[in-house]
């Protein structure tokens, strides 16, 4: 799948829902991008609570959760680009999280 790059900048949020099975984007140009959320383990582990608790980062270009140390960009989500995150990285963040 090719992106150009007048699809990027024109790619900002407007507003994320996370339902426990899906990721909802809107983008301001009316398009919505929905993925599913274990595509994201930290936001799937997360309480509703946490995964409401979102801020736009970049300008609208990306997505912050500070209660779940998440990041994504809405161009990796229109890449269709699930977390990079390891297995380990996600092991130790879930102890970490059980610790706390």
């Amino acid at each position: 799948m090719s992106i150009s790059g007048t699809e990027l900048r024109e790619a900002v949020t407007q507003g994320v829902t996370a339902s426990d099975e899906a990721l909802i984007v809107d983008i301001a140009d009316g398009r919505t991008i929905t993925v599913p959320l274990a595509w994201f383990p930290r936001l799937a582990h997360g309480t509703p609570t946490e995964r409401a608790n979102w801020r736009l980062i970049g300008g609208g270009v990306g997505i912050h959760w500070p209660d779940l140390d998440e990041d994504i960009s809405v161009e990796s989500l229109l890449a269709g680009r699930r977390s990079g995150e390891t297995q380990e990285s996600l092991r130790r963040w879930l102890q970490a999280r059980k610790a706390g």
